[in-house]
């Protein structure tokens, strides 16, 4: 195997010359017990033959586990994470773990990732619960999962995510049920938007219904909502029906429907996504699908503990059933 000129090889490299896995490497390196010889001595000769040099933060964690779990998130505004977190702390925390949090802000005046900030912490194994990147995983020395996103594979982690098209059937389900016809989708940027945003397609079409779906201005916020929004009831008058990628973006589709004269739920039924501290407040008693996102947090952390004892445990996807949680902001049409 070799190197194209100026590439510096990284342990996945290593890995891949020395046919085993990632997580495996990182136990050579850190010159843990339990690898048998063969498979030590072709990670040595790996190395050797590929000039690999290990991060400092991989050599760090050589005898020196730091009882901390790091976990990478988009951003701190967005309510997915406060189910995701919680979950997590559940079940890491009663074990003596815990948890540092970045963001991608995190080391960027640097040049680097958040996960390379997470390394230098010494964190025993991390969890991504953003759209990853090459150059993030790249940085990754440690057992790792990812949460909440399959759209990018990343080698040697294993995922746990909320099922987000199904969830997004459930959604435009419930509101077809309901006697509507006319219904519209407000979504934005990231993986599980795009799989609710199918799944919200996938049901219209099964009932020989057109889908309309309108974006903000690309995220999953209020304003984005807010936008998404304003062009639906613009362009289709005859709408009875919103269903929003998220609970959040749902403030911004009941504000455009305020500004457009329409009410909540009698002119106007509305459905968000994620079940979050807004859906349950008395001001909107929002209609929502629960992704449960508890339950990934905590799926995510056993399973991360399950590659950290067992590094060379197949692959696995897991996914968590979503459900509808009724409240007062969808009705049948008028």
């Amino acid at each position: 195997m070799t190197q194209e000129t100026g590439k510096r090889p990284n342990i996945y490299d290593v890995a891949s010359a020395a046919g085993v896995s990632k997580s495996l490497v990182s136990l050579v390196l850190r010159g843990a017990p339990g690898v048998s010889a063969a498979r030590r001595a072709a990670v040595e000769e790996a190395i050797v033959r590929l000039n690999y040099r290990p991060s400092r933060a991989a050599a760090t964690l050589a005898g020196n586990r730091s009882r901390t779990i790091g976990v990478v998130l988009d951003d701190y505004r967005n309510l997915w994470f406060v189910g995701l977190l919680g979950g997590l702390h559940d079940e890491l925390a009663p074990l003596g773990f815990r948890v540092a949090v970045a963001d991608p802000s995190f080391n960027a005046h640097l040049d680097r990732t958040p996960v390379d900030g997470l390394m230098s912490l010494r964190v025993d194994g991390i969890v991504i619960a953003t759209e990853p990147t090459e150059e993030m995983f790249a940085a990754v020395d440690v057992p790792a999962v990812v949460a909440g996103n399959r759209d990018l594979v990343v080698p040697g982690a294993d995922i746990v995510a909320n099922d987000d098209e199904a969830g997004g059937r459930l959604a435009t389900e419930h509101l077809i049920g309901l006697g509507h016809r006319e219904i519209g989708h407000v979504t934005g940027g990231g993986g599980a938007a795009r799989l609710r945003a199918q799944g919200f397609e996938a049901a219209m079409r099964e009932h020989g219904l057109s889908p309309d779906v309108a974006q903000g201005h690309g995220l999953t916020m209020e304003p984005d909502g807010y936008a998404g929004a304003l062009k639906l009831l613009d362009r289709n008058p005859a709408l009875t029906a919103i269903f929003a990628a998220n609970d959040v973006m749902a403030m911004g589709v009941a504000a455009a429907a305020r500004d457009r004269g329409r009410r909540v739920p009698e002119d106007l039924s509305l459905i968000g996504y994620d079940n979050s501290p807004l859906a349950s407040a008395n001001l909107l008693r929002l209609t929502t699908i629960d992704g449960r996102n508890g339950e990934v947090g905590a799926g995510a952390a056993k399973a991360l503990l399950e590659r950290m004892k067992e590094p060379d445990l197949p692959v696995q996807t897991k996914l968590v059933d979503p459900e509808l949680v009724v409240r007062g902001s969808t009705a049948p049409p008028a």
